[in-house]
């Protein structure tokens, strides 16, 4: 036997050594493979050998104090390739048609549709059922649904800043969808199912489904009936009084529930204007909440709460008003300048909004304790409102206060507050003296109606006694039935109120004299207060701009539409109810004969504008209350903004179709005829503003019978 030669020992001891080797490299390798990177390639061969479908939650509703849905989702298609099955057929004939029917780019359907890196991608969604069956009877090869969902907006624009909206995927991005939205949301769910190396289902594969969770209710505070009378408020007074812009809020004075609030204008939430970010950002902030603003004379109801709390002034003091004050070497005018307002008692300076008594106020009172009542009515910080957005306003800091601006601060310059801390503060003056924080949520519920979270009425301060609050609702109640604030009187209600008329300021500071923002703040009824309006016009166009002319009838139509709506009827007291008389048509009249017309009818009147009327409010026909105030719209200035479309409805009364019809034509708008002969009537009515190409109906009848 030959033994082996050395050489051959060393082959054998480098081959053993080279098995060794490689052995332990296979060894590491699988470690690596299996340690290391196991989780991961897991996870690579499971996406390969199945396909996961996401099962959208529902997201949860947003209701109305009564349940009514202003915000739900909806089931809606969405359209899956699957492109390693697209490219078995008809490529070209497949995208065509998807690009047609979808309304989408050709080129886009194609790169989806050929983009085999992915088994599955998805090409439009929420597209209408309709379009979707259309789809589905074609049969096209790797053309697939799954289902999605849509948010809707039950009313479409309305409620519009407050509720915001979400992102195509659902994801809140505005007002209350945003601050609630890891209630709403909910959490997805999926389904699982194996595939071959096609990415084609397999027929008898496993099927994994883990069920999507709906998401959370909230409840608002928010009456729906309330904010449509809101609604309909802001929008006629935005175009009647050509104005930049309209917002206004109604609380509940008992619990600080927010139970309208609204900005116009505004958008529909079903077609949010995404294209234009600086015009939506606008329309999207919601000015109530947000917006600090110098409030003027409505500021005057906090100085005197504040005065007569303070025992600085009592209802007995008197005023004398010169038509100035001189405060440190400064003259600081009243509104009646160079008129004067003369010697008047509490009550008088009150009605008649006199700056100078109200300067006289602040300064009894003097700054450090003045300022202390400023803060318990919770001006200078956040109201702590359940929304994204909640502003302080500006206050200047009590050591840089002077006399002269103790003196402004006093009749509402030289602060700035924002619309929802200045009717959180009226409220408090006329609820007995507490400060509520504003309640915007109810609370948070289950589909079965269980309360997962509940906001109730907090009170943060109370910054006046019960015996001044009572002083101050005889006081304020007294301004509309015998002061500025007539424009709100509505026979049957004891009403309370201020108007309002603030400066603007241009953008290097100085204050704009031809632009104003007026105000009127109200509350009902005088002796048990449950409501309290706020309407706020920003830079109205007409020719008196006073918050007593211009913002006073629009709380005057809420607060009625809304007391008889609450069940809180009219008192007529021993002298009964007020005769009722039908407002006549007065359009096409110049103004002498309109006044004419409207005298001999009983009814008060107001002109905007100069030369014929070419529009009312109330409408011709309409039951009103003697005494009540007729707006007449004169051709110089149409009380309407023409560039957004809107006109006024000519009255057809006893004309014939032919007449009709070219009468409507002139303004833009369609005939709907019913019957045959003259026209006795019309809806809309005439002197009612409606959108251009609106269709009025008219009744034709034969005058013979």
């Amino acid at each position: 036997m030959t033994l082996p030669t050395l050489k051959a020992k060393k082959r054998l001891l480098f081959l053993m050594t080279t098995i060794i080797v490689l052995f332990f490299g296979l060894a590491v390798k699988m470690g690596i493979i299996v340690f290391v990177q196991g989780e991961e390639l897991q996870e690579k061969a499971l996406i390969q050998q199945t396909r996961d479908l996401i099962v959208s939650a529902k997201r949860g509703d947003i209701r109305d104090r009564n349940g009514n849905v202003l915000a739900q989702s909806a089931t809606a298609q969405t359209v899956v390739l699957r492109p390693a099955e697209v490219a078995k057929g008809n490529v070209d004939a497949i995208v065509s048609v998807l690009a047609e029917m979808l309304d989408m780019d050709e080129e886009t359907v194609r790169k989806k549709a050929t983009d085999e890196t992915k088994s599955e991608v998805w090409l439009a969604r929420q597209i209408t059922n309709d379009v979707a069956d259309e789809i589905r009877k074609l049969n096209l090869p790797g053309v697939y649904f799954t289902v999605d969902v849509k948010r809707y907006y039950t009313n479409s624009s309305f409620l519009t800043q407050t509720l915001g909206f979400t992102s195509v995927d659902g994801i809140g991005q505005e007002g209350i969808e945003a601050y609630f939205e890891k209630y709403l949301a909910g959490q997805d769910g999926s389904i699982v199912s194996e595939t071959d190396s096609a990415g084609r289902e397999i027929a008898l594969g496993e099927v994994d489904y883990i069920a999507a969770v709906d998401g959370y209710n909230v409840d608002l505070c928010i009456d729906e009936i309330i904010q449509s009378f809101l609604e309909q408020a802001l929008e006629e007074a935005y175009y009647q009084q050509n104005a930049e812009s309209a917002y206004g809020i109604v609380m509940d004075p008992d619990t600080g529930e927010i139970l309208a609030i609204a900005n116009i204008p505004d958008y529909d939430l079903n077609d949010v204007p995404r294209d234009d970010i600086e015009a939506l950002t606008e329309m999207t902030r919601n000015k109530i909440l947000v917006d600090a603003y110098e409030p003027g004379s409505t500021f005057k109801v906090v100085t005197l709460a504040a005065a007569l709390d303070s025992g600085a002034v009592t209802v007995d003091t008197e005023f004398y008003c010169p038509g100035y004050k001189i405060v440190d070497g400064q003259q600081i005018k009243c509104w009646r300048y160079p008129n004067s307002h003369g010697q008047q008692t509490l009550y008088e300076a009150v009605q008649n909004s006199c700056n100078v008594a109200f300067m006289q106020m602040a300064l009894l009172m003097e700054t450090e304790t003045f300022y202390d009542y400023i803060y318990e009515f919770g001006f200078g910080q956040e109201t702590g409102i359940t929304f994204p957005s909640d502003g302080a306003g500006i206050i200047m800091p009590e050591k840089y206060v002077t006399d002269r601006d103790l003196a402004r601060i006093a009749f509402g310059q030289s602060i700035a507050v924002t619309p929802l801390q200045l009717i959180s503060s009226f409220c408090a003056v006329v609820n007995g003296g507490f400060l509520y924080q504003p309640l915007l949520v109810h609370g948070i519920c289950d589909s079965d109606g269980n309360y997962i979270e509940e906001y109730e009425p907090t009170v943060v301060s109370q910054p006046i006694s019960e015996e001044t609050s009572a002083i101050m609702r005889d006081i304020l109640e007294s301004v509309v039935t015998e002061g500025s604030g007539s424009n709100c009187y509505i026979p049957g209600y004891r009403i309370g109120g201020k108007t309002g008329t603030a400066q603007k300021y241009d953008d290097d500071g100085n204050v704009m004299t031809d632009k104003h923002i007026a105000s009127f703040i109200a509350f009902a009824p005088a002796d048990d207060p449950e409501i309290a309006v706020l309407i706020i016009i920003d830079e109205p166009d007409v020719a008196v701009d006073f918050g007593s002319v211009v913002a006073a009838p629009y709380v005057r139509q809420v607060l009625e539409e809304s007391l008889q709506y609450m069940g809180i009827m009219p008192d007529y007291g021993e002298a009964g109810e007020l005769a009722q008389v039908a407002v006549p048509d007065v359009a096409g009249m110049s103004a002498a004969d309109a006044a004419d017309a409207l005298d001999a009818a009983g009814l008060s009147y107001l002109f905007d504008g100069t030369g014929d009327v070419t529009g009312q409010l109330p409408a011709p026909g309409e039951d009103v209350d003697k005494g009540t105030m007729v707006w007449l719209y004169m051709e110089t200035k149409t009380g309407y903004d023409e560039t957004e479309g809107m006109v006024v409805v000519p009255d057809l009364t006893g004309k014939t179709v032919m007449e009709a019809a070219a009468a409507l034509e002139e303004c833009h708008l369609t005939l709907s005829i019913d019957g045959q002969g003259i026209a006795t009537y019309q809806s809309p009515s005439a002197g009612e503003i409606v959108e251009e190409n609106s269709v009025v109906r008219v009744e034709f009848r034969d005058p013979d019978g």
